[in-house]
């Protein structure tokens, strides 16, 4: 067979014959990399089972009353003293015989279909929840891996901020269930997480709930109404049944209604029969036997503020409402006080249409004081906040900020530095601007434009610092918006009187802009706290801060300024107001009053003016156009007299000169003051504190008597010169600023 190419058996069966050392090469692999694979998750499993353990071992205690008590988060002043409870309505504990066994058959059915048969953590549950999140699937009794347990030791230990949801969490929560299994029977469990839960509507607990919603115990409800109430937990405002759509609801008391038939709890015939109830049927609009003993602040005195607390600690990731929370805030109580009744109720408005917002914070480290959301805003709750919206213009109070701040910290000009008020159009427009007056006053000193609020020479002060500056300046004061800014941006700028307030506020610290905020500390229910200390940056030099207060003070003191409504004898304040006009004739009155201010302790912005300024009486009077400068002067008048802020030192980077026999100030070594050496006399640019405010307001007195000679219609009183109307129509589609 040597001579043909077919194979013999022999070769054949030598073909098929494994190489020599590798008879199972292949198999010995696959089964080394099995081991392998084994050895790994077995020391995945251990390392896990090892980590679980030391999280676990660090975990919080708990005990019996934080399991029956029911979660409230707690809001408190800058004083430690309560002010809001968030839930505050009256809490009855449903003891076990009150609770129906329909509604403890709906809580497990929908919550935890295995409740009784796991011990406190469900391997199966877990594993359910992963192959549903994988795979999207949706289960109407799987929601989501947490045990009915688990989530009752979420609610009295643990938070629910994203920055919680972490292995160790998670750890310590399974291990803190499966100890609370092994002390407590699962009907004291059910009892507990069924008096905890939150029900919506800042209701806490089932039996309360039931109550709130149908004015009724829960053993006189129907089945359809018990499964609503087991469903609610899941998300209580999707599910609200108050809210103008039920679907929602509906659609959640249904699947509540289909587990209960799943878990044989009710019939078929049971459920359908429930189905054909409206959720809205028996609803109660007086909400039952909620009103609560708690001796808490009136809550329309602390809405605002207690609003925008509630909008920080979502944006912190937390739920005030489940979380249990204790909330430290920078409120001054006192004045929150006093603001709301000199609001509501002391200083004189057009009408209890005429709304107000204000904004108070302390300069030396941006704590917001007090807020102002509105006027007579009767049973709402959380309702608009005037004090952070944004949409109005703030008309004259925008030129320290935008126009002459800016010249002083950039072109350093003196507070003399000569400005022209003459006829002025926009570039590439045919639109002139004008005063409140219609009058032109020729050159003046920057101080007096300042102090008379002309629109002219703020608009052409813009225009030498350049938008691109002022712009920057702006942003250091926490101002921004989209669109680049314009010139009409100098007479007006759409900014919130809590912006306004922390503006003006580097005025009054010497330049450093601190960052408004409301809450001090947060503890959550394990113990832990997290402080919230002031954030700021300097923006512009000491030498502009004080220049821009030096002249702000002669809108208050001087008989040609704007502000001298709000003048208290003995306080060291500067300020600046506001006014803006209709874009279209038609419209008495104006469209908004601004008076915005401060002292070393306190920065206060004022707004005032109709939510519909278009609608027929939408517009301010003359006679009520200083309801903004009276209200700002009430509640200054109460911080001052509790703590009185000094005087502001001239820092040593500015010197008084003497210009046409007026005080003014001018940055030393700058090429304004080495011009003055032969035509001013110098002053003591180290004054003290004292003796400039003996001379502050001789100064200003002297100055307006002086300034006066300029025009002889400027004679006119600052009230009435600030209630009237302006023709300066800066564009067609907004509203134009007086110049005030």
């Amino acid at each position: 067979m040597a001579d043909n190419n077919q194979p013999s058996r022999e070769d054949y069966l030598m073909d098929k014959r494994p190489p020599r050392g590798g008879k199972n090469n292949h198999g010995f692999s696959v089964k080394r990399i099995l081991l392998w694979i084994l050895g790994i998750i077995v020391l995945l499993v251990l390392a896990g089972a090892c980590l679980f353990f030391y999280y676990a071992s660090s975990a919080p205690k708990i005990s019996r009353n934080e399991l029956a008590s029911q979660t409230t988060t707690t809001i408190y002043d800058k004083d430690d003293k309560v002010i809001s409870r968030l839930g505050a309505q009256k809490r009855d504990y449903a003891k076990d015989d009150q609770i129906p066994d329909n509604l403890k058959h709906a809580v497990v059915s929908i919550e935890d279909r295995r409740f009784y048969r796991h011990h406190g953590v469900d391997p199966v549950r877990i594993v359910g929840a992963a192959v549903n999140n994988v795979f999207g699937r949706s289960s109407g009794e799987m929601q989501g891996g947490s045990t009915l347990t688990q989530q009752l030791v979420k609610l009295s230990v643990f938070s629910t901020a994203a920055s919680d949801r972490t292995f160790k969490r998670k750890a310590q929560e399974a291990w803190l269930a499966i100890n609370v299994e092994h002390h407590f029977s699962k009907n004291q469990i059910l009892d507990f997480y069924i008096n905890k839960v939150y029900m919506g509507n800042g209701v806490y607990g089932m039996k309360t709930a039931a109550q709130y919603y149908y004015g009724k115990d829960l053993d006189q409800l129907s089945l359809s109404q018990l499964a609503l109430l087991a469903g609610i937990p899941q998300s209580p405002t999707y599910y609200n049944p108050l809210a103008n759509d039920t679907s929602n609801a509906t659609k959640r008391r249904n699947e509540v209604l289909n587990a209960m038939v799943r878990s044989k709890y009710i019939s078929q015939a049971d459920a359908d029969s429930a189905k054909k109830e409206s959720v809205t049927d028996g609803l109660d609009p007086d909400h039952g036997d909620t009103s609560s003993g708690d001796a808490n602040v009136d809550e329309k005195v602390i809405d605002p503020y207690v609003k925008e607390v509630m909008s920080q600690l979502y944006a912190k990731g937390y739920n005030p409402y489940t979380d249990g929370l204790q909330v430290h805030t920078n409120m001054d109580l006192g004045a929150q006080k006093h603001l709301y009744n000199a609001a509501n109720n002391s200083i004189p408005f057009q009408s209890n249409q005429m709304q107000a917002g204000v904004a108070v914070t302390d300069p030396h480290n941006g704590q917001i004081v007090a807020m102002l959301g509105g006027r007579h805003l009767g049973k709402t709750v959380f309702g608009l906040n005037r004090a952070v919206q944004t949409d109005r213009s703030s008309g004259s109070t925008a030129k320290p900020i935008m126009d002459y701040g800016p010249a002083i910290e950039y072109l350093q000009w003196p507070t003399y530095k000569s400005v022209k008020d003459t006829k002025f159009t926009y570039p590439g427009t045919n639109i002139v601007l004008h005063d409140f007056d219609h009058q032109y006053k020729g050159t003046m000193t920057m101080r007096e434009a300042l102090i008379q609020s002309r629109n002219v020479p703020a608009i052409r002060t813009l225009q030498t610092v350049g938008i691109s500056r002022a712009t920057d300046f702006l942003k250091g004061l926490g101002i921004s918006q989209k669109k680049p800014y314009t010139l009409q941006n100098g007479i007006g700028l759409y900014i919130s009187p809590l912006q306004l307030s922390a503006a003006y506020a580097a005025f009054a610290n010497g330049g450093i802009y601190y960052r408004p905020y409301y809450i001090s500390s947060i503890t959550t229910q394990d113990g832990n706290t997290k402080t919230y200390h002031k954030h700021g940056q300097r923006v512009m030099n000491r030498a502009t801060a004080y220049m821009m207060t030096f002249m702000l003070k002669g809108v208050i003191n001087s008989s040609q300024g704007s502000g001298t409504a709000a003048r208290l004898s003995g306080v060291h304040q500067a300020a600046k107001t506001g006014t803006t006009e209709f874009p279209t004739s038609g419209h008495s009155g104006v469209m908004d009053s601004w008076m915005a201010g401060y002292t070393k302790n306190y920065s206060i912005a004022v707004w005032t003016g109709y939510d519909h300024p278009m609608a027929a009486g939408g517009g301010i009077s003359d006679t009520y156009v200083n309801s903004a400068q009276l209200l700002y002067k009430s509640v200054m008048a109460y911080l001052d007299n509790r703590n009185h802020a000094s005087n502001w030192r001239m820092p040593s980077s500015v010197e008084a000169v003497r210009y046409h026999g007026h005080r003014e100030l001018v940055i030393k070594d700058s090429k304004w003051a080495i011009g003055m050496i032969a035509d001013s006399e110098r002053e003591e640019s180290s004054e003290s504190s004292s003796s400039y405010s003996s001379s502050s307001s001789s100064d200003s007195s002297s100055s307006s008597s002086s300034d006066s000679s300029s025009s002889s219609s400027e004679s006119s009183s600052a009230s009435s010169a600030e209630s009237s109307s302006s023709s300066a129509q800066p564009g067609p589609t907004q509203p134009s600023n007086d110049g005030h």
